[in-house]
This record gives C-alpha cells, structure tokens and sequence, in this order.
C-alpha cells in the first residue's frame, strides 16, 4: 500500500513530469546561482557598512530604514534569481 506522499508525488509527477537536466544546464543555473549570491554579498556589505556608520552618529530612524532596504533588496535579489532560473528551465523543456 502507498502512502500518501508517495501518492501525492505520483500525480505531481503526470501533472508535471520532472525534466532531467544536463551538465551544461545545470552549469548554467548554477552560474545564476553565483551570479546573484554575488550581488547579495555587495548588497550587504555596501547598506551594513552604511547601517553601522548611522549607527554611530547615532541616527536611528535611518538605521531602520537602512535595514528594511537592505531586506527588500535581498528579497528582490532572490526573487530575480529564482525568476531567471525558472525562465532558463522553461527554455530547457522546449
């Protein structure tokens, strides 16, 4: 007898079959991967370095908005990256 998982993977997979990826697509995915993990690492030392100097001069309120950019920002970064992955996965299954 299946369990319930397996049965909920089995009618994922006719809903939508999984594709299997070459080495060179996976290399390409992964590079997008590098690519924004690069951008979120410059992200985050350029707003950390303006949180902690507001810090100092003690300027609160900027401090929280520092922070909450830095946080949009990284969300935006992901959701582009994931974005651009899925389009690059699209272009594989065609």
């Amino acid at each position: 007898m299946k369990s319930a998982y397996e049965l909920a993977m089995e009618r994922l997979e006719k809903a939508s079959p999984s594709i299997s990826l070459t080495d060179d697509q996976r290399k390409e995915i992964a590079e997008i991967d590098s690519i924004y993990r690069a951008k979120i690492a410059e992200k985050e030392v350029f707003l950390k370095d303006q949180i902690r100097k507001a810090q100092n001069a003690g300027k609160f309120d900027e401090v929280e908005s520092l922070q909450r950019q830095l946080v949009a920002e990284i969300r935006r970064l992901r959701e582009d990256c994931e974005e651009k992955k899925e389009r690059l996965r699209a272009s594989f299954a065609k």
